[in-house]
């Protein structure tokens, strides 16, 4: 048996979240990710082009959530301005508007950021071409 491993393409992300039904309708109705099922005792799967998205309450009760501590979650977006509009009129809470990142070639790259329920930094990106 060969000792090489070589990790490649995420199949799921896991947060956690203290209100799962909070958390699913947040992702669900104000982010538009397609929902794919609910699972005993309280987890949630969203599909995120091909890779899993779990939302899932602790296990233990008295386990406290760190907020904002998670990992970041990137979603790209072709408009990125159109797409930050569209979640500020969702009262989506906003962290920061869409601003320049870098200019990598062809094109600029554009970041904007917001929060989910729980406090986990959510981004948007987008690869804008650079006008000439």
């Amino acid at each position: 048996m060969s000792n090489d491993l070589k990790l490649s393409a995420i199949g799921q992300i896991a947060l956690v979240v203290r209100d799962i039904d909070e958390a699913t309708a947040f992702y669900r109705d104000k982010l538009g990710v397609p929902f794919l099922f609910s699972a005993p005792p309280k987890l949630t799967f969203f599909d995120l082009a091909g890779i899993r998205l779990m939302l899932a309450e602790p296990e233990n009760p008295d386990e406290t959530i760190r907020i904002g501590n998670n990992s970041t979650l990137y979603f790209n977006v072709g408009d990125i301005n159109h797409a930050f509009e569209v979640l500020r009129q969702r009262d989506v809470t906003v962290e920061d508007e869409p601003h320049l990142i870098a200019t990598l070639g062809a094109v600029e790259l554009w970041m904007a950021f917001f929060r989910d329920p729980d406090g986990n930094l959510i981004g948007l990106m987008s690869e804008v071409p650079v006008r000439s």
